[in-house]
């Protein structure tokens, strides 16, 4: 009678263990190579937008007397007016963000995502304010709507419309 191969038994139990070890190694591999990057990538890209002067912006009274200049970053395309001043940690206060759309109409802005209480200051295609909303709430999908038509919307630090005195009536240039 032949005696059953016990080694047999054990080197098909380590070929699995060999294996699982092996597929476990190649999945942690594939996590720290691939995946965890790529995670902590987009944290970053929405924790670090820095503000680019593209331009200045000039506010007037009714009567065109300037009042005060601002350094402005552009936001005129669909995905720039989106994002806006989302994941900003700081502005200045002779900094902000002029909102071109391309026509005038009612509009409605909001703060989901943005860390900066603003002042949004709306104006009409005549480059008049028609509407300011001051000290907005942080990180909230409250509406903001313009009263009147408008084609472009100013973002500016909270406290800058009071500093300045700006009013209905008064004008944008840039």
């Amino acid at each position: 009678m032949k005696k059953p191969n016990v080694n047999k038994g054990k080197t098909a139990n380590r070929k699995k263990i060999f294996y699982a070890v092996g597929a476990i190694v190649i999945i942690a591999v594939y996590l720290f190579a691939y995946i965890i990057p790529n995670l902590t990538n987009k944290q970053t890209e929405e924790t670090e937008y820095n503000f680019m002067k593209e331009g200045t912006l000039t506010f007037t009274d009714s009567l065109n007397n300037p009042i005060t200049k601002i350094d402005l970053e552009i936001a005129d395309s669909d995905y720039d007016r989106q994002l806006g001043l989302m994941f900003r940690k700081s502005m200045e206060m002779n900094q902000g963000m002029l909102f071109i759309f391309p026509e005038q109409e009612p509009l409605s802005f909001w703060m989901r995502n943005t860390y900066i209480s603003l002042d949004m200051i709306f104006v009409n295609a005549d480059k008049k304010i028609v509407t300011i909303h001051k000290n907005t709430k942080t990180l909230s999908d409250q509406s903001y709507p313009s009263t009147e038509p408008a084609q472009y919307v100013v973002e500016v630090v909270a406290g800058f419309a009071d500093k300045y005195s700006l009013k209905v009536g008064d004008k944008i240039n840039w």
